[in-house]
């Protein structure tokens, strides 16, 4: 039985701007970041085919690929993921999307054939499913309609900022072994499995001090 409750319905007042406020505060860094490393991991690979087509022999074919049979995971598991996100709680269940990516990404450092390559990115794919459309369902919790907007366009700016974050950050790291993101990621995740809680025992940062 599921235990997410609907976004609180507060009026429009100085204490309910003062309540959405602290839930903003509380939430919305940490998920940002999140969806910052989620979309440098979709782009990353463009970054890495300037140096592993050459290092491990694949054509532009296998790169094509393998880059984008990751979509094909991604697109058959993220109404599960978001269904399981339901069920199981925004904390268990985003922390376990950044768990399995950051160690899947990770062992791309080890790929050494087409093959293994492809395998890779399908269940990268598989374990990202869903991280956005749950963070979007994860908001339904905490914003009504009217507020809710504001939290997915400020999600959306991760888009621009990865991109601006991304080149750099490669320039940086192209020389460590292809996946070194991953650590970072773990690190990310193990955070975040102590934050987005969306039942009534994760309220206690809303009451005055």
């Amino acid at each position: 039985m599921s235990t997410q409750t609907p976004a609180i319905q507060i009026p429009d007042s100085a204490t309910s701007n003062s309540i959405y406020t602290r839930v903003t505060w509380r939430f919305m860094p940490l998920l940002f970041v999140c969806y910052v490393v989620a979309y440098l991991d979709r782009v990353n690979v463009g970054f890495a085919k300037l140096q592993m087509l050459s290092d491990l022999n694949f054509s532009e074919a296998m790169y094509g690929f393998g880059a984008g049979i990751f979509f094909i995971g991604y697109f058959f598991f993220e109404v599960p993921s978001n269904l399981l996100l339901h069920r199981l709680g925004a904390r268990r269940w985003i922390a376990r999307i950044m768990l399995t990516w950051a160690v899947l990404s990770a062992a791309t450092a080890w790929v050494t054939t087409p093959t293994m390559f492809y395998v890779l990115r399908f269940f990268l794919g598989v374990a990202e499913a869903g991280f956005f459309p749950g963070l979007v369902l994860y908001l339904t919790y905490w914003f009504p309609s009217h507020r809710r907007g504001k939290m997915i366009a400020f999600l959306m700016a991760g888009n621009p900022v990865a991109g601006i974050v991304g080149g750099p950050d490669f320039r940086l790291h192209h020389a460590a072994p292809r996946g070194a993101r991953g650590p970072c990621r773990l690190a990310v995740a193990v955070h975040s499995g102590g934050r987005p809680r969306a039942d009534s025992r994760s309220r206690h940062f809303l009451v005055p001090r």
